[in-house]
């Protein structure tokens, strides 16, 4: 056991598989859809990151997203598909995924996903032909979180400072889809 983990007398542990998994990271994501989306460069080593927006996590925990049929992280992820999403909440909420980006043209995605302010990046419109889409689909996943809350959790924080006892009020675990 992890030696802050040795002195919390409550439950802070938890994996999540299945749907289980699924429902935290559509959670998350709902709530705080900008991440870094790290990918490797064609030699393998470390790549780009860049803040990316999230535009949905379908039923399968697949994560989609739009991207520029020109742009760097495309041919980063044509040259080694395995990716990176690092997602921060605002309830202090944190979210590690790595897994297998896919670059693809589905017009029908497309048309479910699109929305007006992406006409920012393709000034085109909804038929430009520079979109592609990347869905994103997890290996491996990671979170932390608070069990109640972030006003709980911050009482429990200051009632151990005094204390002198760990009440920390998180709750990680790994996510097997």
């Amino acid at each position: 056991m992890d030696s802050i983990n040795a002195n919390q007398p409550e439950h802070n542990h938890e994996d999540l598989m299945g749907q289980d998994a699924i429902k935290k990271i559509r959670d998350l994501v709902d709530s705080t859809p900008e991440c870094f989306f790290v990918t490797s460069d064609a030699s393998g080593g470390p790549g780009d990151s860049r803040p990316m927006h999230a535009m949905q996590v379908d039923d399968l925990g697949n994560v989609w997203f739009f991207s520029a049929s020109d742009s760097l992280k495309n041919r980063e992820l044509a040259a080694d598909p395995s990716a990176t999403l690092y997602f921060q909440g605002a309830s202090h909420e944190f979210l590690h995924l790595e897994g297998i980006a896919t670059v693809l043209r589905d017009p029908v995605k497309q048309k479910e996903l699109w929305n007006f302010t992406l006409k920012t990046w393709f000034t085109e419109g909804e038929d430009d032909p520079r979109i592609t889409l990347i869905k994103f689909a997890p290996t491996y996943g990671y979170y932390w979180d608070t069990k109640h809350g972030r006003a709980v959790a911050g009482v429990k924080m200051l009632v151990g400072a005094i204390t002198g006892k760990t009440l920390d009020d998180s709750i990680e675990g790994r996510l097997d889809l």
